[in-house]
């Protein structure tokens, strides 16, 4: 039984009775209240512009062809204009500021209420344009962005530094975001952080529950992809695991060396078209989406979510270049410039290919074991993130059965892109922090 003494020692050592402590955590829980509230909003608001262009797409088969190259060349306009920082997928800006040491180097330039808004604004467009693109990646600068805000109402002497906030928004944004909170702590470890202080736990974890509860409370507890069915799982599911993390392994690994050499220069004329009229490249990358959308039936827009949803749900749709073709939009919309992020397009990449893969495993496996099975794997092989990739697949489609396949074939893929190319946002961020210091 503990004395008073001792009961009186630990409300002092958890600073239980100071008041500034006290008003420090309720500015943390604000935080991440409305860090949560802005990226549901921006999740819904990404939904109504996708269903627009969607709805006016099947009238007019022809307007994409017209919308995206103008539409492009307008918001990368906006974003060269007002809101650099805010182009790409935003998880890079966000591992930037967290890396930033030089005092010469403002946060601002990775993370601000401005860029936040500019992300949100021009993520929204760039779906109703028609663009290849996620709000993920952009879910997470635009946490980060507001939870680092709050930093100017933190008392003095708070224990938590300010880039901690930066760290627990980020995580914070893709736990709303997919709706996931294990893969929002995962994440914050492997992918913002690379480590994981013990003074830095309870605002990370107490940023993603307060998120995830204002998503669920707007939402409901609902499943990203709803809760499906894999059916038993056992030894005979090892070969579609090393199958599909080979190939994904190799095409994500591929997908990921692309971004990052395109990232920093381009050779020929095509390099000179963009390094001298970035307008123009944005048209051209927005034209070539939208010849993409055209010869796949309007495939290749959007972030892929339906037909993601659709495969799941059936295994079958009468589409089987959708892998190819959602890959090249991917690309073609990261080489334009516009603020969007590729992990939805990722996990629809990773389904189509699954969805392509299926006639090698016969009957004997149901279509959505191999399909999430290589969502995992692509988006593994991607970002090189294997334990985020596995985490979010197995929370979006509710499929814990999986756990260890989800597992296995996440390590295989991320091994097997190591072979092509380096880890894609820290290099990323490794290059933003470069533009800035130039």
């Amino acid at each position: 039984m503990p004395t008073l003494s001792e009961i009186l020692a630990t409300f002092r050592d958890y600073k239980l009775t100071n008041f500034d402590a006290w008003l420090g955590r309720l500015v943390v829980w604000a935080a991440a209240a409305m860090a949560g509230l802005t990226v549901v909003l921006f999740a819904k608001a990404t939904e109504h512009a996708m269903a627009l262009f969607f709805s006016v797409q099947k009238l007019y088969w022809w307007i994409p062809l017209v919308l995206t190259p103008l539409a492009g060349m307008l918001i990368v306009w906006i974003t060269n204009r007002w809101f650099k920082g805010a182009g790409g997928s935003g998880i890079p800006q966000t591992i930037a500021a967290l890396h930033v040491e030089n005092q010469n180097t403002p946060l601002s330039s990775f993370v601000s209420l401005k860029l936040a808004f500019g992300k949100i604004i021009l993520g929204v467009g760039a779906l109703a344009a028609g663009f290849s693109a996620g709000r993920e990646g952009p879910s997470v600068q635009v946490g980060a962005s507001i939870m680092h805000a709050f930093r100017r109402f933190l008392p003095v002497g708070f224990s938590v530094h300010p880039k901690h906030l930066i760290l627990a928004g980020g995580a914070a944004g893709i736990s709303a975001a997919f709706n996931t909170p294990l893969a929002g702590v995962v994440f914050a470890i492997e992918e913002l952080g690379r480590r994981f202080e013990q003074k830095t736990n309870g605002v990370v974890i107490t940023a993603i529950v307060l998120a995830g509860l204002v998503s669920i409370s707007i939402q409901g507890n609902y499943t990203y992809f709803g809760n499906l069915t894999v059916g038993s799982i056992n030894r005979t599911i090892i070969i579609p695991v090393v199958l599909c993390g080979l190939i994904c392994g190799v095409s994500g690994g591929i997908f990921s060396r692309t971004l990052i050499e395109s990232s920093s220069r381009l050779k020929g004329r095509l390099g000179a078209l963009r390094k001298l009229h970035p307008l123009w490249w944005a048209g051209f990358c927005g034209l070539i989406v939208a010849l993409l959308g055209v010869i796949s039936n309007g495939a290749a827009h959007g972030s892929g979510y339906a037909y993601t949803q659709e495969l799941l749900n059936s295994g079958n749709i009468d589409n089987w270049q959708y892998a190819p073709v959602k890959y090249l939009a991917t690309i073609f919309t990261y080489l334009s410039g516009i603020p969007g992020g590729i992990f939805a397009p990722s996990l629809s990449i990773g389904a189509g290919i699954g969805h392509d893969m299926l006639p090698l495993f016969g009957h004997n496996h149901l279509p959505t074991v191999v399909i999430a099975l290589c969502m995992a794997g692509f988006l593994s092989a991607a970002t090189q993130a294997p334990l985020t990739s596995f985490i979010i697949v197995m929370e979006m489609i509710d499929g814990h059965e999986m756990v260890i396949s989800l597992m296995a074939v996440a390590m295989i893929a991320s091994l097997i892109a190591r072979l092509f190319s380096r880890p894609l946002y820290a290099t990323l961020a490794d290059v933003q922090l470069t533009r800035v210091k130039n």
